[in-house]
């Protein structure tokens, strides 16, 4: 395995590669075109209350897509549901529901780089987590790195054995990567910190204007001044500063103005945030990927769930060799469940925190989704078709829902993460 040497990386808990080659560089998403994102999604029916419609956007982040759209039809964004949040900057298809819409007001909405396609209905919404995965087209671009066609194979066989499945930099925002740091105000229940954290904490990668006003608000809490100075693109800071301005110092009524789905997103980026470096906290003690310890939690090819003892260690390596079954970690929750080494880690994580199961479930309270806890795969695998042309290399692969394609990037890439924005 290689270290990153990457101060995000780091602050994500994105701490090894699997491979230890150094990289071919490069740059994703020099155009839109360059990052193609298709849903594999589940079976559409022809009858019930929800209109399910395939979306294709491009260069639109899926909140803002929903939101606007929603806008068009004069309906809530509540009434609208998906299975998977997908890329901003790229060309992404998949579908959403749409409560007690018909196709014919479907045919009236019109929106800059956004293709709606009826395909049938539901008896029930979209939600996270409702499709089979998705099928990526990538090309990597501006490449850096030496010896790039000797170090493609090698990487290959990484990605196909097993790479360390973390959450991508994407799940935490990367010009502003304070998405788990809210969802952990929000479980601490601190949510004037949430608030003056997510419009007023500045990032360099951000304009100089910007960065100014966002400073200018977390010194001095004047939120009509930062009202008038923010501009109109960033509408939920907006919206929360309306909130404020009518009602000071309400920074829980101030938070519940942002979508309940986003609020949901901040609580399971900190459990994100937990996963990734539980994970690497297991590489620093030397565990392989693949080398089941007493404690660890294991998922089988058919869904079945056990735990590996002394008694059957040896047996659960071998499982785990013929791809019978894969070590997961549990994402901490309202539920308690310890996994191993990764378990205990996350245990220490958590009390460091000071953030227990009641925190969790206080947090389903306010942001009215359900946090009990998850298992994980530690390991992503998936054979990738990759080919060089000149300064760039197309990858095309497929992953699970929840499997993060910059991952895989970031695998051959070994690159700065702003170069996969």
């Amino acid at each position: 395995m290689r270290k990153s040497l990457f101060p995000l990386e780091q602050e994500l808990g994105m701490h090894y590669y699997a491979s230890d080659t150094p990289g071919i560089g490069g740059k994703l998403r020099t155009s839109a075109e360059d990052f193609l994102v298709e849903e594999i999604p589940a079976a559409v029916g022809d009858s019930g209350p929800y209109l399910i419609c395939k979306l294709t956007k491009k260069d639109w982040e899926l909140q803002h897509a929903v939101k606007e759209l929603a806008k068009r039809l004069g309906i809530s964004h509540r009434r609208i549901g998906w299975g998977g949040t997908k890329d901003r900057h790229a060309v992404t298809s998949q579908l959403i529901s749409l409560y007690e819409i018909t196709p014919e007001q479907i045919s009236d909405v019109w929106l800059k780089d956004i293709r709606l396609e009826v395909l049938g209905h539901s008896q029930f919404p979209l939600s996270l987590g409702s499709l089979k995965g998705n099928r990526f087209d990538i090309i990597i671009r501006e490449l850096s790195g030496e010896d790039i066609e000797g170090q493609i194979p090698l990487v290959n066989e990484c990605v196909s054995a097993g790479l360390p499945n973390y959450y991508g930099v994407q799940r935490f925002g990367v010009i502003r990567p304070l998405t788990h740091r809210i969802g952990e105000m929000i479980l601490k229940e601190d949510y004037e910190r949430a608030v003056t954290t997510y419009i007023g904490q500045s990032f360099p990668e951000e304009p100089e204007e910007n960065r100014k006003t966002r400073t200018r608000y977390y010194e001095t809490r004047d939120a009509l001044e930062a009202l008038h100075r923010l501009p109109v693109s960033m509408s939920y800071e907006r919206s929360m500063l309306h909130h404020l301005i009518n009602r000071p110092d309400d920074y829980q009524g101030a938070l519940k103005i942002l979508p309940p789905k986003l609020l949901s997103m901040f609580v399971s980026a900190f459990q994100s945030w937990l996963f990734n470096t539980a994970l690497s906290m297991r590489f620093d003690q030397g565990i392989a990927i693949d080398e089941p310890v007493p404690g660890d939690l294991l998922i089988f090819e058919n869904g079945r769930e056990d735990r590996v003892t002394s008694q059957n260690q040896g047996i659960a390596a071998q499982h785990i060799k013929r791809g019978r079954c894969i070590i997961a970690i549990f994402m901490p929750g309202s539920l308690t469940v310890t996994s191993g080494h990764s378990g205990s880690a996350i245990e220490h994580l958590l009390e460091e925190q000071g953030i227990g199961p009641g925190n969790f479930e206080k947090a389903q309270k306010f942001v009215h989704s359900r946090f009990n806890g998850a298992l994980r795969p530690i390991s992503l695998m998936t054979p990738v078709e990759a080919s060089q042309e000149g300064d760039r290399v197309q990858l095309k692969f497929t992953l699970p829902p929840g499997h993060y394609a910059t991952t895989v990037c970031r695998e051959y890439m070994k690159a700065d993460p702003l170069k996969m924005i």
